[in-house]
C-alpha cells in the first residue's frame, strides 16, 4: 500500500476491487481493454457497415429527467454581429467569404451519454473513522470531487476550482474507448415492457442467443425504449410511458456478482439508466436507491452509458446470426466533467 493509497483509503468496501488496478487508478475495468483484445474486436468487422449508435443531441424531446435539458444553441458573436452568414467584407473590404460560428449550452447527461466514475458516490468510512463522501478507488469529495457546497457539514461553502480533478470524464476519453462490443437484445425476448431482467432471466437470453461474455468487453443491452424515444421526438401522438422498458434488476445479488466475475469493462443501455429503476425506495436497500449505479461506479470503476441507439444494430446482428461487434465510443475529453455526450459507432 502505497501512502497515495493510505491517505485515501483504510478499508475497501466490500466486493470493490480498490487498488487492484494501482493505487491511484481512475479509469476501473477499462484497464482490462487490453491491445490484445483490441486486436480481437477488429476480428468482428467482415462487412465494413458501421452504425450510429447515439440519439440526436436533443434527443428525447420527452423529459425524462428534471434536471437536465436539450441543448440550447446559439450564435458566435463579432461584437454585436451575430456569426451566422456573416461576410468578412463587412470587417475586410472586398472579401467574398462567408462564415458561420456557433456555441451552445449543453447538459452533459441529456441525451445518449457516459457517466464518468465520479458521478455515484456513497457515504462511507474508509478507514478514518467516520463517514465521509467517497468515489472510486477512494477518492474524496472536496479534495478530489469539488463542489461549491459541503452538504456533510454544515452546507458550507466551498472553494473553487469546481469539478472532478479525479475521475473525470477526460480519463476515460484518454483510453480512445475502443473495444468488443457484445449486444443482448432483451427487446426480442421481453418486449417493450417494464421487466427487470434478474440473473436467471439473462442467462436465460444469453444462452438461447448464444451470447459470450469476455473481460473487456462492452455488454450492450437493447430494450427497445430508443425507438420509442425517436418516435417522439419525431413527433407521434401515441402515448408514451417513460417507465414502460426493461433493465437490469440491480438489487438481485446474483446478477451482481456476475457483472463483478464477468470482467465486462463497461455496460451500455438504451433506456435511461441500464438498471431497472422503480418507483418506490426498497426497504433493505441499506442507502442504495440504484444499486448496479453504486456497485459499477463506487465499487467496481465501470462505466455506464445510457440512452444509445441499439436497435438497428441489434435487429442487423439478430438477423445476421451475431452478437459481437467492434464497439466504438469515447466521450468528450472534457477536463473536470461528471458525464458526457458521445456520438459512438458500431461497425460488423
Amino acid at each position: 500500500m502505497t501512502m497515495n493509497d493510505e491517505k485515501r483509503w483504510r478499508v475497501r468496501p466490500e466486493g470493490s476491487n480498490w487498488g487492484d488496478f494501482g493505487p491511484d487508478d481512475q479509469i476501473g475495468r477499462l484497464n482490462l481493454i487490453t491491445p490484445e483484445h483490441r486486436r480481437k474486436a477488429a476480428q468482428e468487422v467482415r462487412e465494413g457497415i458501421a452504425f450510429c449508435l447515439s440519439l440526436p443531441l436533443d434527443c428525447p424531446r420527452v423529459q425524462l429527467n428534471p434536471r437536465r435539458f436539450s441543448p440550447q444553441q446559439s450564435f458566435s458573436m463579432r461584437g454585436d454581429d451575430p456569426v451566422m452568414n456573416y461576410p468578412y467584407g463587412r470587417v475586410i473590404p472586398g472579401m467574398k467569404e462567408v462564415v458561420c460560428d456557433d456555441r451552445v449550452t449543453l447538459s452533459l447527461q441529456f441525451s445518449t451519454q457516459w457517466d464518468a466514475l465520479c458521478h455515484m458516490g456513497y457515504e462511507y468510512d474508509a478507514g478514518g473513522g467516520a463517514e465521509e463522501v467517497t468515489y472510486y478507488n477512494g477518492y474524496r469529495a472536496h479534495a478530489h470531487v469539488c463542489g461549491p457546497v459541503d452538504y456533510m457539514h454544515g452546507n458550507e461553502a466551498q472553494p473553487g476550482p469546481y469539478g472532478a480533478h479525479a475521475l473525470g470524464i477526460e480519463r476515460m476519453a484518454e483510453t480512445g474507448l475502443q473495444t468488443r462490443g457484445v449486444m443482448v437484445d432483451l427487446f426480442a425476448h421481453v418486449g417493450l415492457e417494464a421487466v427487470p431482467v434478474g440473473y436467471d432471466a439473462l442467462m436465460r437470453i444469453l444462452e438461447a442467443d448464444k451470447v459470450e461474455v469476455e473481460p473487456g468487453d462492452v455488454l450492450c443491452l437493447r430494450t427497445g425504449f430508443d425507438r420509442a424515444l425517436l418516435g417522439q421526438y419525431a413527433g407521434s401522438d401515441a402515448t408514451f410511458d417513460p417507465h414502460r422498458c426493461s433493465g437490469l434488476d440491480g438489487f438481485d445479488e446474483c446478477l451482481q456478482r456476475w457483472v463483478a466475475d464477468s470482467g465486462v469493462a463497461a455496460l451500455v443501455s438504451d433506456n435511461e439508466a441500464v438498471e431497472y429503476m422503480p418507483d418506490f425506495v426498497r426497504a433493505d436497500a441499506h442507502g442504495i436507491r440504484v444499486p448496479l449505479h453504486h456497485l459499477c461506479l463506487f465499487k467496481l470503476g465501470i462505466p455506464l452509458g445510457e440512452l444509445f441507439l441499439l436497435s438497428d444494430l441489434a435487429d442487423w446482428l439478430r438477423a445476421n446470426g451475431r452478437n459481437r461487434f467492434l464497439f466504438t465510443a469515447p466521450p468528450l475529453r472534457l477536463p473536470g466533467a461528471v458525464g458526457s455526450p458521445v456520438t459512438g459507432v458500431g461497425t460488423v
